[in-house]
């Protein structure tokens, strides 16, 4: 599924409370050419979500029309309802030149792999065990059982860590965001994405594709 393109994809992903979307919104309000690819779900759509913003909301039917028709890049069965990530909307952005987040578990990227394995992965790690339970607390959302559960799950989800290539640790807001705006700059100098961005000049100054191929 793969294809030619300028655009370079980005899967961030990190236990519940590690602070992963606040991250993402800060990068992207600081950085707009960033596309953030959304997931389609089948479960309702809840007080304060939009449709097109938080999920595309979809029926049962149009998500197995989606996922049969090798239209996702992935797909998981959370709680009953079913989730996953359009293909189309990431691979026309990336054939415009855009770059793409998908905000993601390590599951999920390792699907999306498959069709992009140039994908940068970075994962999002809490400074301790003990920050993630207070920032999971301070959230006010769970109960005291589902906050032993996300805990437990954390574990198991930062096993993966090594599967991504870049860990940041959230531990100073400013300087975590910091480093992520630095891992989406270096990997945008990344020489073959260079060559493809710029292939005019590469041409003009004598360097081949092949030159850059298997960097």
């Amino acid at each position: 599924m793969s294809t030619i393109s300028t655009g370079r994809i980005y899967l961030v992903a990190a236990p519940s409370g590690a602070g992963k979307s606040s991250l993402v919104n800060a990068l992207l309000a600081t950085d707009p050419s960033i596309m953030l690819s959304i997931s389609c779900t089948t479960r309702p759509m809840r007080p304060g979500e939009e449709n097109g913003k938080h999920y595309h909301f979809i029926s049962v039917d149009e998500y197995h029309r989606l996922r049969d028709s090798n239209n996702l890049l992935e797909s998981a069965e959370v709680h009953g309802n079913f989730y996953g990530t359009p293909a189309q909307p990431v691979q026309r952005a990336l054939q415009q030149g855009r770059d793409v987040l998908l905000e993601i578990d390590w599951q999920g990227a390792r699907q999306v792999r498959k069709h992009f394995p140039e994908a940068t992965g970075i994962f999002i790690l809490p400074p301790s065990i003990e920050a993630l339970e207070e920032r999971l607390r301070k959230r006010g959302q769970d109960d005291d059982k589902v906050i032993a559960r996300r805990l437990l799950a954390a574990g198991g989800e930062m096993a993966h860590v090594g599967e991504f290539q870049y860990a940041i640790i959230n531990d100073d807001f400013d300087v975590a965001l910091t480093q992520l705006q630095s891992i989406i700059q270096s990997s945008r100098l990344h020489t073959p994405a260079q060559a493809q961005r710029h292939a005019e000049l590469f041409n003009q100054l004598g360097i081949s594709a092949a030159a850059t191929a298997a960097l």
